[in-house]
């Protein structure tokens, strides 16, 4: 048996343990929009009509239990599983109305859930919604060169700043250029993709989680640790979405320097790996505190087997690099259909209080990176 029918059949039977799971977690929070799961219940981030981005509504990582139910949908074609992702679809439409709680993640909250939607049953609601997300997405286009991140929300002049996580959302704005035709869209994305690669990507592959700009200029003014251990280290997630977010990249436009940035990062991620497969928070944290982010294993994974696709010559390296990993997702998950979470060592980042917890977006990215083994997957980005 080759290792791609190998990864295949591993990844069919972890899609059993989903379906089990999910069977049961869809019900009980069929009317939630989870974060999620503390002492095993989800919480609900649509809970209570508050708009701001650091809570309720407009959270950034609010398409993403949507998302689930759209993968298990294509995996399973049971209609169950669209009705719950369209409950979020439509609450979210209070965002559009609220206005000043979004930010540079609507990419994360729509495509799993509007363009999803679209992609698998052609809603024209959906596709509407999917296009009013990138209109929002293009407007925090500097033309000095970058896609502005957060508002002026937390206290500081963030004028100028930009994120390695908004390469995954620049997947909102290749979508958009695709299905209308429009060239604007797609240049904004490979602008801001263009300064990531110059600005972001280091000599060796880690990558910067913040970047400042002048925003009057473009100009380099400074980078920040941001998520991670410190400035000028290299915060796993931040990695997973450099590695990730340029294979899309180069997915949509087939530019060679999107891949072979790609491949830069991955090639930095892999001779990083530890020997349990467990990833870090950062990869440059002392021994101890042991601080894990599965978040950043399970969407690196699903880079990877994208690699695996494109790079022939590098396809069982970067298989096998996915497959350690979600292999280690697998031992340590939560596959009680009693309680709601997945994945059980994330972080939300390496100085803060979060700790082998768990977090809904973590669990999506697992869950796509199995179908994507198996090829049943949904594409979203």
């Amino acid at each position: 048996m080759d290792q791609k029918d190998s990864a295949r059949r591993w990844g069919a039977a972890v899609s059993e343990k989903f379906r089990a799971k999910l069977s049961a977690v869809r019900e009980r929070s069929a009317e939630k929009i989870p974060a999620r799961a503390v002492n095993g219940v989800h919480d609900d981030r649509g809970d209570g009509g508050d708009y701001t981005p650091d809570n309720g509504l407009c959270w950034w990582t609010n398409g993403f239990w949507a998302g689930m139910m759209w993968q298990m949908y294509r995996d399973t074609g049971d209609e169950r599983y669209a009705q719950i992702a369209r409950r979020t679809e439509h609450r979210l439409d209070a965002c559009f109305e609220s206005f000043l709680g979004l930010h540079h993640d609507v990419g994360f909250m729509w495509l799993p859930s509007a363009v999803a939607d679209w992609r698998l049953t052609g809603s024209a609601d959906s596709r509407r919604r999917g296009l009013h997300a990138a209109g929002l997405l293009a407007g925090r286009f500097n033309p000095a060169g970058f896609i502005r991140a957060w508002n002026d929300s937390y206290g500081k002049d963030t004028r100028g700043w930009a994120i390695i996580d908004c390469m995954l959302n620049l997947s909102l704005l290749y979508w958009a250029s695709e299905e209308t035709k429009d060239p604007r869209f797609r240049h904004m994305a490979e602008i801001h993709a263009d300064t990531v690669r110059k600005n972001f990507v280091r000599p060796d592959g880690s990558v910067r989680h913040i970047v400042e700009f002048d925003p009057e200029t473009g100009a380099f003014v400074r980078d920040y640790g941001g998520q991670g251990l410190a400035r000028g280290s290299a915060w796993t997630r931040g990695q997973s979405w450099g590695l990730y977010g340029f294979a899309n990249s180069f997915r949509h436009t087939g530019r060679r320097d999107y891949l072979e940035t790609s491949c830069k990062i991955a090639d930095y991620f892999i001779a990083h790996i530890p020997e349990d497969g467990k990833i870090p928070v950062d990869f440059d944290q002392p021994a101890q505190p042991a601080w894990r982010d599965d978040i950043a294993a399970a969407a690196a994974s699903g880079g990877l087997i994208e690699l695996a696709r494109t790079v022939p010559e590098k396809s069982e390296e970067y298989l096998a690099a996915a497959l350690k990993m979600l292999r280690a997702l697998d031992a340590t998950a939560d596959w009680n259909p009693e309680t709601d979470g997945i994945l059980r060592d994330c972080s939300a980042d390496y100085h803060g209080s979060e700790h082998n917890v768990n977090f809904v977006y973590g669990d999506y990215f697992f869950l796509e990176a199995v179908l994507k083994l198996k090829g049943t997957e949904l594409f979203i980005w």
